[in-house]
C-alpha cells in the first residue's frame, strides 16, 4: 500500500510540475497594414541563447513559427557584410510550422535551370522559398528580421525557435487540426462560400449546371472573331493591321483578339505532391482505388492525390472528364473566353471547340544552360527537325490552332557573363569551343552578351525555318519574355527576325506603355501577354504575383489590367494564369500555390472574377479599335513581389 501511495504522490508531483511550467516563449511580429513594409528584427539570443555567430559549419538554419496569414513573408538575417534575406510561403497558416531553409539559398546564386520560376522558386515539404535580396557569407550572424509589403488584414507571426543543422532535417507541420480539408481546402481557416459538407457543394453545382451559356453577349464568329469587322480570310489564323492597330484574323476573315487563358484543365487544381511524407496535414485522403482508376499518366502513387480530380468525380460520376471537359467549354462561353493558351489539356483543346495556342517540344534548351541550346552541336539541326516535325504533322490542317511558342522565360536573359562562366568552367562541347573562340580576341562583359545572343538567334532561326517547313500554316508566337522592358534593340531584332509576334509575361498593375511603344517601333510586330494574375490570401494559398486585398478586388484588378493592355494597338492577346488555383500544399515541379484561378479546388468559379472578365470581354473590341476608353478603377493597394528598399518599420 505504502509504494502504491508513493508512486501516485509521485506521479501527482511530476503533473503538477508540468502544469506549472511556464509555455515556450514566443517573439510577435504584428504588421502594419497602412505601411508600405512592416517588420521586426530580433537579437538572435533571446530567441536561442548560444546559437554561434559564425554558420559556415551549417547547411540549414531552422524555423518554428506560426503565421496568422499565407501572404509571403521575407526572412533575412544581419550579418557583418550586410542584411541578407529570402521570401517563404507556408502551406499552414494558422499553425505551428517547422520549415528548414537550405542556406545555400542565402550564400549562393540559383543555380542555373531552364526558365525563371525554375531558377528562383525552391520548393519544401511545408512551404516554398523564393530566391531574392542580397547573397554572401554567413558570418557574424547576430538577428533575424520578419518583414511583410503590404500586409493584408494586419496579420502576426510568432517565432519560438531558430536552430543550425549540418544535414537536412526536414520540415514538420506540428499542428493537430489537418491544415487541409476532405475537399482540398484551407481547414484552419473560414471564409464566405467556403464548403463545409458535399450536400452544399452538390446544390452549388447544380445550380451552375441549370444556368444557359452563349457567345452572343460578345458578338463572336464561331472561331472567336469579331462580327463587327470582317477582312480577307485564308483558312487559318493569321495577323493583320488595319487602320494602323494589329489584330489576329480568325480562319473566316474576322478581326480576333485572342482572350485567354493558361493551364485550361478540369481538376487542374488540387493535385498534392509529397503527401507520404507530410499525412497529418490532410484531413482526409482522395481513395486510393478512385485515384489508381482516374488518375493519368500512371495512376496514383503513394506521394501524390488530387483533390482537383476528386470533387470533378464526385460532381460528374464515372464519365466525368467528357462531362468536366464540356462544362469548360460552357464556362469559356459564357465568361467571354475565346482561347485555350498555355500547358492546357489536350482533352479540351483536342474538342476543336476554342481556338488554342501551343508549345514546341523537346527543343533541345538544357537546365545547364539556362534555357540555352547548343546550336553548334552536330546533331543539333537533326534533333529540331525530328522533334517539330514529330509534334505538328498532327496540328498542320487544324484550323482551330493559332500558332506555336517556342519557349517561356529563358533564365539567362541579362545573365549572359554568367552563363558564360558556367559553359567555360563545365566540360567540353561545341559550345563552349565556339565560345572560346569568340573571347580569343578579348573576354568582356559585352563580348559574352554578344556571344549568347548570336547563339540564340542562331537557335531561332533554325526553330523558325524547320516550322516553316512542317506547317506553313499557323504562326510562329515567339518565346514568353519574363519582360520585354529587359529587352535590348539588339535582342529585339532578333525577335524581328524570326518570330511572327512578339510574346511576354508581364506581371504588374497594368503593362507599361512605353515598354509597348518602344517595342512596337522596333519591331512593327504585334504583341502578346502569355502570363498575367492577381491573388488574395483568404483561401490559405499564396497571394499570387501581384496580390489585392480581397476576391473582390482581383476583379477590379483585372479589368483594369486587360482594357489598359488592350487599348494599345499593337496588343493582340492575353492569357490569365491560370484556370484553377495551384494546389494549397504546392505544384509538383516548384512548391508555388497561388490563389490565382478562375476556379478553386472544389470546381466552382471566383464569381467576382468571372463576372469582371464577362464586362471586360463585351467591350474589348471597342477598346482596341480606339472607340471606348478603359476603365479607370485600379485596385486597392496591389502590389507586386519585387525587391524593395531596406526600409524597417520595428
Amino acid at each position: 500500500m505504502k509504494n502504491i501511495l508513493f508512486t501516485v504522490l509521485a506521479m501527482l508531483f511530476v503533473l503538477s510540475a508540468v502544469q506549472c511550467e511556464s509555455p515556450q516563449k514566443t517573439f510577435k511580429i504584428k504588421f502594419d497594414s497602412s505601411k508600405e513594409m512592416s517588420g521586426q528584427k530580433f537579437a538572435i539570443q533571446d530567441i536561442s541563447p548560444g546559437l554561434p555567430a559564425n554558420w559556415d559549419e551549417y547547411n540549414y538554419v531552422v524555423l518554428e513559427f506560426k503565421s496568422t496569414t499565407s501572404q509571403r513573408f521575407q526572412v533575412g538575417f544581419t550579418t557583418e557584410t550586410g542584411y541578407n534575406e529570402l521570401r517563404v510561403m507556408s502551406y499552414v497558416a494558422n499553425g505551428w510550422n517547422k520549415l528548414a531553409i537550405p542556406l545555400k539559398l542565402y550564400r549562393e546564386l540559383p543555380d542555373a535551370n531552364i526558365d525563371l520560376a525554375a531558377t528562383f522558386n525552391q520548393p519544401r515539404i511545408t512551404g516554398w522559398i523564393n530566391l531574392g535580396g542580397q547573397r554572401g557569407p554567413l558570418h557574424g550572424v547576430d538577428s533575424i528580421g520578419i518583414r511583410m509589403r503590404v500586409p493584408i488584414g494586419s496579420p502576426e507571426i510568432e517565432i519560438r525557435s531558430i536552430a543550425l543543422s549540418v544535414e537536412d532535417p526536414g520540415d514538420i507541420y506540428l499542428g493537430d487540426i489537418p491544415a487541409v480539408d476532405e475537399f482540398g481546402q484551407w481547414n484552419l481557416g473560414d471564409w464566405e462560400g467556403k464548403i463545409k459538407s458535399l450536400e452544399q457543394l452538390q446544390s452549388e453545382w447544380a445550380a451552375e449546371d441549370s444556368e444557359e451559356a452563349s457567345t452572343a453577349d460578345y458578338n463572336y464568329s464561331e472561331f472567336g472573331g469579331y462580327l463587327q469587322k470582317q477582312v480577307k480570310a485564308t483558312g487559318f489564323f493569321k495577323i493583320e493591321k488595319v487602320d494602323g492597330r494589329w489584330w489576329f484574323v480568325d480562319p473566316e476573315g474576322y478581326l480576333f483578339l485572342s482572350v485567354g487563358v493558361d493551364c485550361v484543365s478540369p481538376g487542374g487544381g488540387g493535385n498534392a505532391k509529397l503527401v507520404d511524407k507530410r499525412r497529418n496535414m490532410y484531413k482526409e485522403l482522395p481513395p486510393d482505388d478512385l485515384m489508381a482508376k482516374i488518375s493519368r499518366p500512371v495512376g496514383r502513387s503513394s506521394s501524390t492525390a488530387s483533390f482537383g480530380l476528386w470533387n470533378q468525380y464526385r460532381r460528374h460520376g464515372e464519365d466525368y472528364k467528357e462531362k468536366a471537359n464540356e462544362l469548360i467549354i460552357k464556362r469559356m462561353d459564357k465568361w467571354g473566353l475565346n482561347s485555350i493558351c498555355n500547358w492546357s489539356s489536350s482533352d479540351v483543346y483536342g474538342l476543336n471547340k476554342k481556338a488554342f495556342m501551343l508549345q514546341l517540344r523537346d527543343l533541345s534548351m538544357e537546365r545547364g544552360l539556362m534555357g540555352l541550346s547548343d546550336v553548334y552541336a552536330p546533331d543539333f539541326a537533326s534533333k529540331i527537325d525530328k522533334s517539330i516535325k514529330d509534334y505538328v504533322v498532327q496540328y498542320k490542317d487544324n484550323p482551330w490552332v493559332i500558332g506555336y511558342f517556342v519557349g517561356n522565360e529563358p533564365a539567362w536573359l541579362d545573365q549572359e557573363a554568367r552563363l558564360c562562366s558556367l559553359i567555360l568552367d563545365g566540360a567540353d562541347r561545341p559550345l563552349k569551343t565556339e565560345l572560346q573562340k569568340f573571347l580569343a580576341s578579348g573576354d568582356t562583359p559585352d563580348k559574352r552578351k554578344e556571344f549568347i545572343f548570336q547563339t540564340f538567334s542562331q537557335f531561332l532561326q533554325t526553330v523558325k525555318t524547320t516550322l516553316k517547313k512542317y506547317d506553313p500554316n499557323h504562326l510562329n508566337l515567339g518565346i514568353r519574355f519574363g519582360n520585354i522592358g529587359e529587352l535590348d534593340e539588339a535582342l529585339l531584332t532578333i525577335c524581328k527576325q524570326s518570330f511572327d509576334v512578339l510574346s511576354f509575361n508581364c506581371y504588374a498593375l497594368y503593362p507599361n506603355k512605353e515598354m509597348m511603344d518602344r517595342a512596337l517601333q522596333i519591331t512593327d510586330m504585334p504583341m502578346i501577354i502569355g502570363e498575367y494574375h492577381f491573388g488574395t490570401v483568404d483561401r490559405g494559398m499564396a497571394q499570387s504575383l501581384w496580390q489585392v486585398n480581397s476576391e473582390k478586388e482581383r476583379g477590379v484588378a483585372y479589368r483594369y489590367y486587360t482594357e489598359k493592355a488592350y487599348s494599345h494597338p499593337g496588343l493582340i492577346g492575353t492569357a490569365y494564369f491560370q484556370w484553377c488555383d495551384q494546389d494549397l500544399t504546392g505544384r509538383s515541379n516548384d512548391g508555388e500555390n497561388y490563389n490565382c484561378g478562375l476556379v478553386d479546388v472544389t470546381d466552382r468559379p471566383y464569381r467576382y472574377q468571372v463576372e469582371a472578365m464577362m464586362e471586360t470581354a463585351k467591350r474589348l473590341f471597342a477598346i482596341h479599335n480606339g472607340d471606348q476608353a478603359p476603365v479607370t478603377q485600379a485596385p486597392d493597394r496591389a502590389r507586386g513581389h519585387e525587391a524593395v528598399p531596406n526600409l524597417w518599420n520595428e
